[in-house]
C-alpha cells in the first residue's frame, strides 16, 4: 500500500460497477483533488534529491504498518467468527494482502540506501504525526468498531499508487540511480491489481449501512491525513491539515447511497 507523488487515481466510478465501490469512488471523488494537488506539490520546490529521501522515510514510516494492520484486522475477524456474515471473506482477504505487502518496508530502506539516506536512523525515528494519526485510527476502529473500516485506508493508499512513469521522471529530477526507485516503480504495476481486489471484495460483502459509514469515514480521514502529510513535505512548517479538505467526522452520503 503506496501512495505517491505524481500518483494516478485508480479508483472510479464505472458503469459495470454498482455496488458500494461505486459509492466509494464517489466518496473519493472528493478529496481526490486535495490529495493529488498535494502530492504534485511535493516536488515544485526544493532540492529534488533530499526532498525525494523525505518522502522515503515518510513513506517508510506508513508502510511498515501495512502489514501488522492488515493482520489485526484479520485477527479481529476471527474473533468476531461465523455470526458476523463480513467477517469470514473479510479475514480471507485480509491475510492474502498482508502476503502481497510483506517486506515491501525492507524495499524502503534499501531504496533510501541508494538515495544516500541512513536506513539505521530512520528506523530509529520518530514517525510523522500524519503518519500516527493515519495507522493509529485504523488500530482504533479495528478493536473498537468493526476491522472492515480498514477497507478505508487500503483503497485510498492503492487507489493514489504511483503513475508508470514516476520513478523515470524522479531519477531524471534528482539524478540519483535507479536502485532508489524499486518501491515507487514496483507499486506502480502491484497497487492496481490490489485496487481492483479491493473493488471486487467491497462489492461483495454483506455490508449494512453502518459498515459502509464506516468504510467512508475511513477513507476521507485517510485521505486527509495523506494529503496533509504531503503537503507538510513539500512546504515544511505548514499546518499539517489543509482546510479545504472535507471534515472526515461528517462523511458524505454518496447520491444513490445509503445512509
Amino acid at each position: 500500500m503506496t501512495a505517491a507523488a505524481g500518483a494516478r487515481h485508480a479508483v472510479e466510478a464505472t458503469p459495470h460497477r454498482p455496488g458500494f465501490s461505486a459509492e466509494l469512488a464517489v466518496v473519493l471523488s472528493l478529496v481526490a483533488p486535495a490529495v493529488r494537488g498535494a502530492t504534485s506539490a511535493l516536488w515544485r520546490s526544493g532540492p529534488p534529491p533530499e526532498r525525494y529521501r523525505a518522502y522515503l522515510r515518510a513513506m517508510h514510516a506508513l508502510i511498515r504498518a501495512s502489514v501488522p494492520l492488515l493482520e489485526r484486522a484479520a485477527a479481529c475477524c476471527e474473533r468476531l467468527g461465523p455470526d458476523d456474515p463480513v467477517a469470514g471473506p473479510l479475514r480471507r482477504y485480509l491475510l492474502l494482502h498482508a502476503d502481497e505487502e510483506r517486506g515491501h518496508d525492507d524495499w524502503l530502506l534499501a531504496d533510501l540506501a541508494a538515495a544516500g539516506g541512513d536506513p539505521a536512523a530512520l528506523t530509529a525515528a520518530l514517525p510523522p504525526a500524519a503518519v500516527a494519526a493515519m495507522a493509529g485510527a485504523q488500530y482504533y476502529w479495528i478493536e473498537h468498531h468493526h476491522p472492515v473500516t480498514l477497507l478505508g485506508y487500503i483503497a485510498v493508499l492503492e487507489g493514489n499508487a504511483p503513475a508508470p512513469s514516476l520513478a523515470d521522471r524522479l531519477a531524471d529530477r534528482t539524478g540519483l540511480p535507479p536502485a532508489a526507485f524499486r518501491t515507487v516503480r514496483d507499486h506502480a504495476a502491484l497497487d492496481t491489481g490490489h485496487v481492483a481486489d479491493l473493488l471486487d471484495l467491497v462489492d461483495g460483502l454483506p455490508l449494512r449501512p453502518a459498515h459502509r459509514r464506516a468504510v467512508r469515514l475511513s477513507a476521507l480521514h485517510t485521505a486527509r491525513e495523506l494529503a496533509g502529510l504531503f503537503r507538510a513535505l513539500a512546504v515544511p512548517g505548514v499546518p499539517p491539515v489543509p482546510p479545504f479538505l472535507p471534515d472526515p467526522s461528517v462523511p458524505p452520503v454518496p447520491s444513490g447511497g445509503t445512509a
